[in-house]
């Protein structure tokens, strides 16, 4: 079985360079700013003008993809995927009834299309009948207020909830509260599925970090058992992972389910929704919400590019598959992105994620005090941001006597990776900051007409940016769930009014976060230890979930 998991303990030379760099890239790429300006301030404006011009390209493009992407997302709401699902058991009977009236809405004409293939080759796909969905919800000191709600989601999508195997997998070193809190959750929903089983994960566990991979691997090793005893093929299970503040879309698991049947390869594809942190948007603190709305946006973007789409949060993939890679890693604090790695060097580079362009809800960051809700926002993004630490469990495999992927479409991944850190850490700071530098640090600056004009042209440029962030305001507003009444109309006004903060979430929060994670790699010290985002409830919702569960 090839190698899949990350060194733990001391790294090779060849592996700590790649570790390096990212923060030597990104912390360079401020610092070249810097050299330039005191060496040639007209270079130094040519240099930004580039980044800043680059910038802008990318931009018009992701305007582009967010309209798409916004549209897509709509459409797919809309369809009845429990019936088109139904249609795959006798597939030359729903196309011959197809046929005549041509379906309509998203995907239609593939709806038929897939019948009719199915119809002419039916031994290569499974019916829908053959097939169970196994549901994993992670925890590790949730309370019931969180893990409730996201269970009845999963009771609620129009999936058949008999062919659902659940597990709740909790931490031993949640305590006794967690402890008492999944009992009272098997007890009440026990009898919804298929069965419901409780995963404890013990703790210290040898050669796994402190976070949710190692969780719910313990979790997905105990079902490979069980499904054995069971005697149902793992072949037939498809696996998807939910964080314990995750609410599927009502027909989630029937679009997955559907898009797994139709895919002859569908053992190298995962399934990746469309996470929108909007559950509890209007209780978050307006940074939080510009940061969920704009992270939001970009999981919609990244659903119109199918080549640079990635595992993120809750995902979902064939259980054999799963099982042959032994599941997720136990050795990293980011286990959703790695396991896309996982998985490409697993199977020869012969896998991707399929986009399903249906929301899984997920909550912003909400702490018990302002103050503890803006720290836990920045521990969540260094989290993410610590996904470089790919970058070296990549190269080291791509630059090997023993590569099983290929060369070519390799590195152009592994630039793609790269390149997305190194914006994250430095761009925001430069288009912010540069246009200044060469005037400040370098008195003959003056005498350059590109540096002197420097910051008016990245102003304009900037303004044009706007256009961009005008689009995101748009869509931000139409997507946002009711305002709950405990909020007065004016309310609308700073879901509005909150987007003047994006300049500084986008240094404070992400930038500075991404320079932090990529600084600890750069120096050996590493995260081990997978930090709990906060998750509060506000009052209001507590009390009414609390009433309504004594019934």
């Amino acid at each position: 079985m090839t190698d899949l998991e990350l060194p733990l303990g001391k790294r090779t030379l060849k592996y700590r360079l790649f570790e390096m760099l990212p923060a030597v890239l990104s912390y360079g790429a401020l610092g070249l700013l810097v050299i330039l300006s005191l060496v040639s301030p007209t270079l130094a404006a040519i240099y930004l003008l580039l980044v800043i011009v680059t910038l802008l390209v990318k931009s018009i493009g992701i305007a582009i993809h967010t309209i798409q992407g916004s549209r897509k997302l709509e459409a797919a709401k809309k369809v009845d995927w429990h019936q088109r699902l139904a249609d795959l058991e006798n597939p030359k009977e729903s196309y011959n009834k197809s046929r005549p009236a041509r379906l309509k809405g998203f995907d239609a004409y593939a709806h038929v299309d897939n019948l009719r293939l199915m119809s002419a080759d039916p031994d290569v796909f499974p019916k829908p009948s053959q097939l169970f969905n196994a549901v994993i919800i992670a925890t590790y000191n949730e309370t019931y207020d969180v893990l409730a709600p996201t269970i009845q989601s999963v009771i609620d999508n129009t999936y058949d909830n008999n062919k659902i195997i659940f597990t709740l997998a909790y931490e031993e070193r949640g305590g006794e509260a967690i402890k008492s809190t999944a009992l009272r959750l098997k007890k009440e929903f026990g009898d919804k599925f298929y069965v419901f089983h409780l995963v404890e994960h013990p703790k210290d566990l040898p050669d796994e970090v402190v976070g949710k991979g190692a969780n719910i691997t313990y979790a997905g090793r105990y079902l490979k058992k069980w499904l054995i005893k069971e005697g149902i093929a793992s072949k037939n299970v498809i696996m998807t992972t939910l964080d314990s503040d995750n609410r599927p879309h009502h027909t989630y698991l029937d679009y997955v389910t559907y898009e797994y049947i139709v895919h002859e390869d569908r053992k190298h594809l995962s399934f990746q929704p469309i996470s929108l942190f909007m559950s509890n948007i209007w209780d978050a603190p307006a940074p939080m919400r510009v940061i969920a709305t704009g992270n939001s946006f970009w999981n919609i973007i990244s659903s119109m590019r199918p080549h640079t789409l990635r595992n993120f949060a809750s995902h979902s993939q064939p259980m054999d598959a799963l099982e042959e890679m032994d599941f997720w890693s136990v050795r990293t604090i980011v286990e959703d992105g790695h396991q896309y790695w996982r998985s490409y060097f697993y199977f020869g580079g012969n896998y991707s994620v399929l986009p399903i362009f249906v929301p899984i809800y997920q909550d912003a960051v909400l702490s018990d005090t302002y103050l503890k809700t803006l720290k836990a926002q920045f521990v969540q993004l260094r989290r993410w941001a610590y996904g470089a630490s790919d970058v070296p469990y990549v190269a080291t495999r791509l630059f090997a006597r023993d590569r099983n992927v290929p060369l070519l479409g390799g590195t152009a991944r592994l630039l793609r990776l790269i390149d997305g850190h190194v914006t994250l850490a430095s761009v925001s700071l430069l288009v912010a900051f540069g246009g200044w530098v060469p005037l400040f640090i370098n008195s003959e600056a003056t005498r350059s007409i590109p540096a002197h004009q420097l910051p008016e042209v990245v102003s304009m440029i900037q303004q044009v940016a706007l256009v961009g962030l005008f689009i995101t305001v748009f869509f931000s507003f139409k997507m946002l769930p009711p305002r709950p009444e405990r909020y007065k109309k004016r309310r609308n006004f700073f879901m509005v009014a909150q987007w003047i903060l994006m300049p500084v979430t986008a240094i404070l929060y992400s930038a500075v976060s991404a320079l932090y994670s990529q600084g600890r790699l750069f120096a050996g010290n590493y995260l081990d230890k997978f930090d709990v985002t906060d998750k509060a409830i506000h009052k209001s919702i507590a009390t009414v979930k609390i009433t309504s569960s004594t019934k």
